[in-house]
């Protein structure tokens, strides 16, 4: 058996990846695995990766082939690579586009189910899932499946383990002229960055029928909404756009007014202080998925649950913008499944799901096509350099107390609300006197405590959308230096010179927060200085095991975090601004 001792990867028969991280070739190995495997599991020395069908469709889409991959994995193994994870590996990537969906020549009503391989065909007449949506069969290579079910039998197709390659082709919608200017409204020039013409452009695939569905995933920070609207430049027709809140929805509108020809009157509001339909509409996740009082558990027409849903019909729409798309509530995912005739484009940091739909992502909005990793942006200067700290205190006698005998459901609150963490947090606010920081958290007396101990600012849930938004510009202006937010603000605020973030509790052991927490500190800075993201947890608690979870996203994308406890933060905040140079 070859052996390779200078290799960082053992690559085991369970489709498991253990990468040594205190390796030279860490950094290298890592990138790749991230193309098409899932991190598991990040402890301080040895990485654990999991090889899923999923993971491995979404490279497939992206246009990564099976030898590609195992040229990778050959390359950094110590280890032949399994015999049998060779076979899945290309099995796998095989089945991505193995069969196709088709428009039918002679009926607009029904669709065709394609393959090459006739006795796949019959297997698949037998699948449980797709079985519903089969009216009739064509010859030894072709099923008919009713076009109004197009997203039911991609979804279908999916469970059944067999993702089609979807060449149905869209709808036009109803033209838009627009144009991006040269130089925006606020004088300076509009220059798309590179990774940004080349996202739009694969989604776009040159208008044909295998672009349009797709999702591009980029840091926070990255310029995502750019990538929207060149999508938009490039299909000239009316767009609606889906957003996690009014405040992300009014972002969207500036960002058109300052970088296309797109004038205010075009642009309409519909949350839930507007409701306007025009050729570009911005909307919000939760008007959509405002419910009819009493509807609830009933079963009933999608249009008749969620009223709002009808925006989807209101404009011949060309294109639809899912913000965010990770987010996605499950009721957009049902009507999603209703409009596979629109291009869709998906928005993210990370396609993780704490719900477990990213299936649904993949068939309903389309699988990823473009993805570049966070540290590589960073190495080319387009999101800031970034610290990760985790630093541990201890309970108090009394809450420990309490913390012990309390059931499992109430130990993290009382973890996550440990009077301890006020005591760094001072430290770190002394530190950073002088930057711009955001102190963030889930627990809503925790944060209403420190706002007031501070005399800080505070925005929340409650905090109507122009108070936010003068709160936002007051940060950005810097008359606010330090500002306390709850959860609201995770999503697509625009905060650019917002330099470090201290996060004091979080939603459990979400690894998407995670991600779009640190985005609120990744935008470039103006002097190119470091940002600094510090997590506080209660030692030897659930919120400790909560945030090893939470950090595993980001420790795929090639952030370290550093371990302090307590005792060490005087000596170590000193230290923190040379990390980076030694890495």
């Amino acid at each position: 058996m070859e052996y390779k001792a200078d290799a960082p990867l053992i690559i085991q028969g369970d489709k498991s990846v253990l990468l040594e991280v205190n390796h030279p070739l860490y950094e290298e190995a890592r990138d790749h695995l991230a193309r098409f495997a899932e991190l598991e599991k990040s402890p301080e020395y040895i990485h654990t990766y999991r090889l899923s069908s999923l993971s491995l469709w979404n490279a497939a889409a992206a246009g990564l082939t099976a030898n590609q991959i195992l040229m990778g994995l050959n390359h950094y193994a110590k280890y032949p690579v399994p015999d049998n994870v060779v076979v899945d590996i290309r099995e796998a990537i095989a089945r991505y586009g193995r069969v196709r969906l088709v428009p039918h020549p002679d009926d607009v009503t029904q669709l065709r189910l394609t393959s090459d391989d006739s006795l796949l065909l019959i297997e698949l007449t037998r699948n449980r899932y797709l079985k519903p949506y089969i009216i009739g069969q064509q010859g030894a290579h072709t099923l008919i499946v009713p076009a109004s079910r197009r997203g039911h039998v991609k979804q279908a197709l999916v469970k059944a383990g067999y993702p089609a390659e979807d060449l149905v082709g869209y709808v036009s919608g109803t033209p838009m002229s627009l144009e991006l200017r040269a130089m925006t409204q606020q004088g300076t020039p509009f220059n798309i960055r590179d990774y940004q013409e080349q996202a739009a452009s694969v989604f776009w695939a040159g208008g044909s029928e295998a672009g349009g569905a797709g999702v591009i995933v980029l840091p926070c920070g990255a310029g995502k909404t750019i990538v929207g609207i060149m999508a938009m430049n490039f299909i000239q027709a009316n767009t609606l756009i889906l957003t996690p809140n009014t405040v992300a929805a009014r972002q969207w509108r500036e960002e058109l007014l300052d970088k296309t020809s797109i004038t205010a009157d075009m642009i309409g509001e519909y949350t839930g202080e507007r409701k306007e339909i025009r050729p570009i509409t911005v909307s919000t996740y939760q008007i959509l998925t405002h419910r009819k009082r009493g509807t609830k558990g009933k079963n009933l027409q999608l249009q008749d649950e969620f009223p709002h849903f009808g925006i989807f019909n209101e404009q011949n729409w060309g294109l639809i913008i899912y913000d965010e798309v990770h987010l996605l509530p499950a009721p957009v995912f049902r009507i999603t499944a209703e409009i596979q005739a629109r291009r869709r484009l998906g928005l993210t940091a990370t396609l993780v799901r704490e719900d477990g739909r990213e299936e649904d992502v993949f068939s309903l909005i389309g699988p990823k096509k473009y993805d570049v990793p966070w540290r590589d942006l960073e190495h080319q200067g387009w999101i800031a350099p970034a610290v990760c700290c985790e630093i541990r205190v201890p309970m108090p006698e009394a809450d420990r107390l309490e913390y012990v005998m309390a059931e499992r459901r109430q130990q993290y609150p009382i973890a996550a609300n440990n009077a301890e963490k006020i005591k760094t947090l001072d430290e770190l606010l002394k530190y950073h006197r002088d930057d711009n920081v955001l102190i963030i958290g889930m627990y809503l007396n925790q944060l209403k405590h420190i706002a007031q101990q501070y005399d800080l600012p505070i925005i929340t849930g409650k905090t109507k959308t122009r108070e936010r938004q003068e709160l936002y510009e007051a940060f950005r202006k810097e008359e606010i230096k330090t500002m306390v937010v709850s959860k609201v603000a995770n999503f697509s605020i625009d905060l650019p010179d917002a330099n470090v973030a201290v996060q004091i509790s979080g939603t459990f052991g979400s690894r998407q927060e995670e991600a779009q927490r640190l985005g609120r500190i990744l935008r470039p800075k103006g002097d190119g200085q470091q940002a600094y993201f510090y997590t506080i947890v209660s030692k030897e608690t659930v919120d400790q095991d909560y945030s090893a979870n939470r950090q595993r996203f980001l420790t795929e994308q090639g952030y370290r975090y550093m371990i302090f406890y307590q005792d060490e933060i005087p000596e170590a905040l000193p230290t923190l601004k040379y990390v980076l140079d030694k890495v």
